[in-house]
């Protein structure tokens, strides 16, 4: 719990800390680099740092971690710090980096408010970094442990032994432990990390959902080819993935992360809704594959939009899937529809007049207009935020708006 005098500390500075947070975090991240260098080898997303997205991710944690402490000073944002634990777990963060991380926060917050950071106003804030750190840092011990593997020491070697073409852009590539022992357990939803070395002789990481059945020795990621723009170059790890990679070559991958995942017994009554756009369906085909394996019963609602049906990734193995599924029913929306797909819909998903299942747990994934849009109609149709478990791929940048 943060201290009396802290807690009125941070209330009336959090406006000022909070419009300061991307000068702060920009600042954080230029000089963090320049003294430690090998950070960016293998431990940060060159381009989520090229565009902003990390330090706007970092920001809105900070804010989000602070006015929950404010509006609930007897509990912990959950959602927040399991969101943030496991992608901290699979890229190994590890507990000395705090330290690091919090000589230069502190270092970019005093050179940013300069006079209004106060010996008080430091030590309140500093308060809640370490109620932050402490949370994050005992929650990914939790995630090690469970993982089997020792802290930060999560990379085994794969060897990729089917490449499939799914689209224009998209690529699955089906994987088996190179060391010859079992794959690490995972569950239906989750993702790993991808290591590899880029051309500089850098490391570089992407996170990649399993969209295979997590249960079998087996493991199968489903790749887009990120295409630039005259704003930001062309993804390293997919580019690389796509041109460089082929059956026989060997990857290092983290074991399993990510908390959106499927928990419950396959038999279990809960009604599933599935939802998804673009690549978004990777996570979805995991689940579908999951409950396919395991015999599954329940009830099964599959959401899927797209531009058109040549480029929705791993369209005919989810009409199998959804098939094998006795519960289970799909239905597809297509800016531009074709004849493949007579019985699907035209233009964005909309869920207006659509009957959902009473009481279902829904999975969404996509890209953020797509998500916020549909959270919102999930919403007025009466689904409590709570039965709302999303997937974001990179820096979640939509967590500070729907804390609450």
């Amino acid at each position: 719990m943060l201290s009396a005098e802290s807690t009125a500390l941070v209330r009336a500075t959090l406006p000022t800390v909070a419009g300061a947070l991307d000068e702060i975090t920009t600042h954080f991240y230029a000089t963090m680099f320049r003294d430690r260098p090998e950070l960016l080898d293998g431990m940060f997303n060159r381009g989520n740092q090229a565009n902003g997205a990390q330090r706007r991710a970092l920001a809105g944690s900070i804010a989000a971690f602070a006015t929950a402490l404010l509006e609930n000073p007897d509990t912990r944002p959950d959602t927040l710090l399991a969101r943030i634990a496991h992608k901290h777990a699979a890229v190994g963060v590890t507990d000395d980096q705090y330290t690091i991380v919090h000589k230069y926060l502190f270092g970019a917050i005093a050179d940013v408010l300069g006079d209004a950071l106060t010996p008080d106003v430091a030590a309140a804030w500093d308060e809640v970094y370490w109620l932050m750190a402490g949370a994050l840092i005992s929650r990914e011990a939790l995630l090690y442990q469970d993982a089997g593997v020792r802290p930060g020491e999560i990379w085994r070697p794969w060897t990729v032994v089917e490449r499939r073409t799914e689209t224009a852009d998209v690529v699955s590539l089906l994987l088996r432990p190179a060391d010859g022992q079992p794959a690490p357990r995972a569950r239906a939803g989750q993702y790993v990390s991808v290591r590899v070395r880029t051309a500089d002789g850098t490391h570089q990481l992407r996170q990649y959902s399993l969209s295979s059945d997590p249960g079998q020795d087996l493991r199968r990621i489903t790749v887009k080819r990120v295409t630039g723009d005259t704003r930001e170059p062309d993804g390293e790890v997919s580019t690389l993935l796509h041109d460089r990679v082929s059956p026989g070559d060997e990857l290092t991958l983290s074991a399993p992360f990510g908390d959106v995942f499927l928990d419950e017994p396959a038999d279990a009554a809960t009604p599933l809704v599935l939802v998804s756009a673009g690549i978004g369906c990777t996570p979805m085909t995991g689940i579908l594959a999951h409950l396919a394996a395991l015999g599954s019963t329940r009830p099964v609602l599959v959401l899927h939009a797209d531009r058109s049906p040549a480029e929705h990734a791993l369209r005919a193995g989810t009409h199998d899937l959804v098939g094998q599924l006795p519960g289970a029913r799909a239905l597809f929306w297509y800016e531009h529809p074709d004849p493949e797909e007579p019985d699907s819909r035209t233009g964005l998903m909309n869920l207006e007049g659509m009957e959902l299942p009473d009481d279902a747990t829904v999975f969404l994934c996509g890209p953020l207009p797509f998500m916020r849009a549909v959270r919102a109609q999930l919403r007025s149709a009466g689904v409590p935020a709570l039965r709302i478990h999303y997937e974001v791929f990179g820096p979640d940048l939509w967590l500070p708006d729907t804390i609450s």
